[in-house]
């Protein structure tokens, strides 16, 4: 080394592990002649340098400019250390040490090197369906801690051939330190069973035989990346209703993978920023708009019924493709669990649960350590918008604009996700899903501790939703029990949880500002806001059920400033699954008891005995929790319309709604129907609070079935009207706060027609508008609104 070689510590934090980025420096070092060492550290990547001051600073420019694909580097920390006198550069084995800081890659879909690979007869990996390097593969699914290391993940159990050894070794193989590498003579292997679990095709056959069964008609288990699809031939009417039937699932959508994106000619219509999501590295589920194209052979009407889009993938396994080489263009890829329960990851429980439905089993070898369902994403109002982050997408950060304490958020009880804060980073977790049963409580519970572990982080703040039933929230409470028990020394020793060395405090974070706040986190908004927060289902602070709010919202704190006027919930929570309650409700509200005697289509459907009930119900306010959902007010139109009197999954009736508007052929939508913003009595001119009534629309809706008005028009008058009388009372609100900014965030706006029009509504009245495009607007992104806003200021409400 000459008098000028200097030498500099850099301490590289971000997505640096699994994504060949030591295989990168080793290369730009040598592009630039730089010599030492680099390792991956429980903190991301530590590099030792040395060499001219241009060369180390042209080295230094490089990480960032040119890093691989799969690469995110958040923060290069450069320190001046002596010259140590290094002759070469170096790939050096892992440094373990109490700090865990590294982010972890999410699985991403095979790369076109690897496919190429897998298509050549004469490579050694020909049709080997777990070939991967280190720009693709599974990664979160199979990790069980840090540092990113083979042995701390599921191919622990594989040792390497002689030939994968030498590539793993070799600084200039696209394969050095991939974790996963693999051949057919050392790694993983797949074979079909039928649903007894007695094999009927090994390794060099199992894939060939699930693609040409699954053309016969037959349905079949498919273990993947982070758990298993149920698999049929979307193309085949009787095999989709087969499905259905058999998983008890006779409306919800049902996900798709198609061959190649060029085989959804003449099904869909796919834009191109919707393309480029079909084809990017996270292989989300993309939601498309339907189009049957005349003279192209029809996919079975039973994929998504009452419903004007499909959800559709591509494949993102080596295994997808070796089953379309011999399988139907499209298929079927719905998650493979038992109604209600976590995605199933192993092959005996898969038997176990659903050898009911599928006839045949592709399974494997390399266990799933930690499940991922897929993502799903729609482009409304120009962007992607997810509906479930997942799978691709978990476990990266969303980045804050401020560090805050170590918070976990529990999230709610519907869509459930969890997060945990480290510093200025937000950790959301795949989706879990709703918190209904032990089986998804114990998926939230190892999730918690999975990520504790990973991040190396101990919660010292933990938020939950304020509704007390809420399994996260008596997850919540329990958990600052346990740990305030093991700080005075009272607990159990062997408690399996974190160990905790303080007490720490529980925040109650009510469930319309989280989301509010959801979206001003992700946003980088600090200053008070105005948030419309509408969906089906928010423990209000009064003790109602809130659900169509607009809030003048901070981080910290919340006050309501308009709401959908209180209807009753007949039967509570039947009527989420019976919207024709909800119907009966919004008439007798509007009405009073002498709807029962209104000629429309809707009485004369329902059985009298029952309407008659619910209307005593009412008059006598039994059962019949107030509720200001918006949710549940798209539940009564549908139902009103007759469009839908119950449902069987969630949000069903609204989205046939939806997709009534979206018939309507007028070319000038008609005004809104008739709405009243009244002022509450309570308070001041200064600072009014308004009471969104929405009977005079439900007056004007039953005239026009009475004029037999078609459903599709007064939907699309409903939508609008909606979008007027939010877009009204936050121009007042604004007005009188002094806010210029608002934030749009729960379920209902995965309505495209309410999400698209009130921002151009409230943008014409001069208000800049924010909404969500790195977590759902819906509940799968409450947790990082609780996150934020209990560490901000413990989530205190007004």
């Amino acid at each position: 080394m000459n008098s000028h070689c200097i030498a500099s510590r850099l301490e590289i934090s971000g997505v640096v592990q699994g994504v060949g980025f030591r295989p990168f420096l080793f290369a730009l070092a040598q592009k630039h002649n730089i010599k030492g060492e680099v390792s991956n550290t429980a903190g991301g990547v530590l590099a030792r340098v040395e060499g001219p001051s241009c060369s180390l600073d042209a080295f230094v420019h490089g990480i960032t400019a040119n890093s691989p694909v799969l690469a995110r580097v958040d923060k290069i920390d450069v320190t001046k250390i002596p010259v140590s006198g290094f002759t070469d550069f170096h790939i050096i084995p892992s440094r373990v040490s109490e700090r865990r800081a590294t982010l972890i890659s999410p699985d991403v879909c095979v790369c076109d090197d690897c496919l190429t690979e897998m298509r050549d007869p004469e490579n050694r990996r020909f049709a080997y369906p777990f070939i991967n390097c280190t720009n693709c593969g599974p990664r979160f699914t199979i990790i069980s801690d840090i540092p990113y290391d083979r042995p701390s993940t599921s191919m622990k159990d594989f040792a390497m051939c002689p030939d994968c050894r030498a590539e793993y070794e070799n600084p200039a193989d696209r394969r050095f330190h991939a974790q996963p590498n693999a051949c057919p003579v050392c790694g993983p292997h797949v074979f079909l069973t039928d649903n007894q679990g007695r094999q009927v095709a090994g390794p060099d056959n199992a894939p060939a035989m699930a693609g040409a069964l699954l053309k016969k008609g037959h349905i079949l288990a498919i273990k993947g990346l982070g758990g298993f699809h149920l698999a049929a031939d979307a193309a085949n009417d009787q095999a989709v209703r087969l499905l259905r039937q058999r998983k008890h699932r006779p409306h919800k959508p049902f996900a798709l993978m198609a061959r190649s994106a060029d085989k959804l000619h003449g099904h869909v219509q796919v834009y191109n920023d919707e393309k480029k999501l079909l084809h990017c590295y996270h292989r989300p589920i993309v939601l498309v708009k339907k189009y049957q194209r005349q003279g192209c052979a029809a996919l079975s009407p039973a994929l998504a019924p009452d419903n004007t889009c499909l959800g559709i993938m591509l494949p993102y396994t080596p295994l997808h493709y070796l089953v379309f080489d011999t399988g139907p263009d499209i298929l079927v890829m719905t998650s493979g669990n038992r109604p209600g329960e976590p995605l199933s990851v192993d092959n005996q429980d898969a038997l176990g649960a659903f050898s009911h439905i599928a006839d045949y089993f592709l399974l494997h070898n390399r266990d799933i350590y930690f499940r991922a369902d897929d993502s799903i994403v729609r482009i409304q109002a120009q962007k992607p918008r997810f509906i479930r982050r997942s799978r691709g997408y978990a476990p990266l950060p969303v980045q804050l604009n401020k560090a805050l304490p170590p918070v976990l958020g529990c999230g709610a009880g519907l869509k459930n996700t969890i997060c945990l804060t480290r510093g200025n980073q937000a950790f959301l977790s795949q989706h879990i899903g709703d918190m209904e049963n032990h089986k998804i409580y114990d998926f939230f519970t190892h999730t918690i501790a999975h990520f504790t572990k990973i991040l190396d982080t101990t919660p010292k703040i933990v938020a939950h939703d304020l509704h007390p039933g809420y399994m996260s929230t008596k997850f919540a409470g329990q958990y600052a029990a346990d740990r305030e028990q093991m700080a005075t020394g009272s607990g159990d020793p062997s408690f399996s949880g974190i160990a905790a060395q303080i007490r720490i405090p529980l925040v109650g974070v009510q469930h319309h500002h989280a989301h509010a706040v959801s979206c001003m986190a992700e946003n980088n908004l600090d200053e008070p806001v105005i948030a419309i927060t509408l969906d089906g289902t928010g423990y209000g602070t009064d003790g109602h059920i809130w659900g169509g709010e607009i809030l003048a919202a901070t981080c910290e704190t919340f006050q309501r400033k308009a709401h959908l006027g209180y209807v009753p919930m007949p039967g509570g929570d039947a009527a989420v699954l019976e919207p024709w309650r909800m119907a009966a409700a919004v008439l007798y509200t509007a009405t009073g008891s002498s709807f029962l005697d209104l000629d429309m289509p809707y009485i004369r459907q329902m059985d009298r005995k029952k309407l008659a009930f619910v209307c005593r119900m009412m008059e006598k306010q039994i059962n019949c929790p107030k509720t200001s959902s918006c949710g549940r007010l798209f539940d009564a139109v549908a139902s009103l319309l007759c469009i839908r009197h119950t449902i069987s999954h969630e949000s069903q009736a609204a989205m046939a709604l939806e997709t009534e508007a979206r018939k309507d052929t007028g070319k000038k939508p008609a005004d809104p129907y008739a709405f009243s913003l009244d002022r509450t009595m309570s308070n001041a001119a200064d600072d009014p609070e308004y009471i969104i009534d929405m009977m005079p629309c439900i007056k004007d809706m039953v005239a026009d079935i009475a004029g037999q008005v078609p459903a599709p028009a007064i939907s699309r008058r409903f939508h609008r009207t909606i979008v007027a009388a939010f877009a009204l009372a936050a121009e007042k609100i604004a007005g009188s706060a002094g806010l210029g900014k608002v934030v749009l965030s729960g379920g209902v706006f995965h309505n495209d027609i309410i999400l698209t029009g009130l921002i151009q509504a409230l943008e014409e009245k001069g208000l800049a508008v924010f909404s969500h495009s790195l977590v759902p607007t819906g509940d799968g992104g409450i947790s990082l609104g609780q996150v934020v806003a209990a560490g901000a200021g413990m989530g205190q409400n007004q």
